[in-house]
C-alpha cells in the first residue's frame, strides 16, 4: 500500500531532511513546527537542497517548485496529523518531550495510524507504552544527511507488530531509502558502535595522544573511514553525541559508555559542532 502523506513533527536538521525526501519522492509532506525561526530555516534550506540537487543530476525534477508544492506548514500538530496516513516525529533528543508528544498524537490520530520516532537512542518500547497502540509504534532511525544518506534503522519495540515493520519498510522505500530491521536495544545498531569510537577519540584528545587534526587524518587515512570521529562528531552535534552516550551507559551500565569529561565540558560550554559554528574544529 503506497502511503500518500505523513505528518513531520519538528523541522530541525532531522526534520528538515525528512521532509525534503519524502517531498521530492512524490509524498505530500504536512509539517508542525512551532518555532517561526525554525521554519523560515527549514524552509531556505529546503529550497537549496533541492535546487543543488537538480543542479548536480541527483533529483530528476525540472525545477524545486514540483517538490515544494508538496511541503503544507503549520504550527499546529493536530493540523498536521489531521488527515495522515502516517506519523514520523523528529523533535529533540529528550525522553520526555518525546514521550508527552506520543501521548498527545495517540490522543489526536486515528488509532490504525503508525506513530514513528526519529530517535537515535531513545526506547521504542517505552516510548509506545505511553500510548494505546504500542503495536503501531516503531523507529524510523535517519541518518544525517538524511537527503543523501541511503540507511534507515527500522526498530521494533517489544509490542511491534509485523505488520507495522511492513508498512514502515515500504514507506522507507517510497522515500528513497534503504530500510533495516534493529531490535530496541540502546544505541540500536549504528550508533551502539560509532559512539564508543567518537568516545574514545575525544579521550584521546583529552589525554594528549594526538591533536583533532592527528586523530582525524590517522582514522580516514588508517581506517579507510570517509570523516574522522572528531569531524562527525561536529557533524552530528556534540550534544547528540552526549545524549546517545548517556543512554548507551545508563542502559546497559558498560563503563566503556562512560561520556568524556572533554566532551560533557564542550557541550556544557555551548560548543556543539557545526551548528554552534565551534567544536572539535571552527566553522
Amino acid at each position: 500500500m503506497s502511503i500518500e502523506r505523513i505528518a513531520v513533527i519538528g523541522a530541525g536538521t532531522m526534520g528538515r531532511g525528512i521532509v525534503e525526501t519524502a517531498a521530492v519522492h512524490a509524498v505530500d509532506v504536512h509539517v508542525a513546527e512551532i518555532d517561526p525561526e525554525q521554519r523560515r530555516m527549514a524552509e531556505t534550506q529546503i529550497e537549496t537542497s533541492i535546487a543543488k540537487a537538480i543542479q548536480r543530476g541527483r533529483l530528476d525534477l525540472p525545477e524545486p517548485d514540483e517538490a515544494l508544492q508538496r511541503i503544507h506548514w503549520t504550527t499546529e500538530i493536530a493540523t498536521a496529523t489531521a488527515d495522515a496516513d502516517f506519523v514520523i516525529e523528529a523533535v529533540p533528543e529528550w525522553e520526555e518531550l518525546k514521550t508527552g508528544l506520543f501521548k498527545q498524537l495517540d490522543a489526536l490520530t486515528k488509532p490504525e495510524i503508525i506513530l514513528a520516532s526519529n530517535t537515535s537512542s531513545i526506547s521504542i518500547t517505552r516510548l509506545a507504552a505511553a500510548t494505546k497502540r504500542p503495536e503501531k509504534v516503531v523507529g524510523m532511525h535517519f541518518f544525517q544527511p538524511v537527503p543523501i544518506m541511503q540507511p534507515v534503522e527500522i526498530v521494533r519495540g517489544v509490542r511491534t507488530s509485523d505488520e507495522t515493520i511492513v508498512q514502515t519498510r515500504q514507506l522507507t522505500e517510497q522515500m528513497g531509502k534503504q530500510a533495516f530491521t534493529v531490535s530496541d536495544t540502546p544505541g540500536f545498531a549504528v550508533n551502539r558502535v560509532l559512539m564508543p569510537l567518537v568516545n574514545e577519540a575525544v579521550f584521546a584528545l583529552q589525554e594528549g595522544v594526538a591533536d583533532a587534526e592527528t586523530i582525524d587524518s590517522l582514522m580516514k587515512l588508517g581506517c579507510n573511514h570517509p570523516m574522522g570521529p572528531l569531524e562527525l562528531a561536529d557533524f552530528i552535534g556534540l550534544d547528540v553525541c552526549l545524549s546517545i552516550l548517556q543512554v548507551l551507559h545508563r542502559e546497559l551500565g558498560d563503563p566503556k559508555f562512560r561520556p568524556c569529561p572533554l566532551l560533557v565540558r564542550m557541550v556544557n560550554a555551548g560548543q556543539l559542532g557545526r551548528k554552534s559554528s565551534e567544536g572539535f574544529y571552527h566553522y
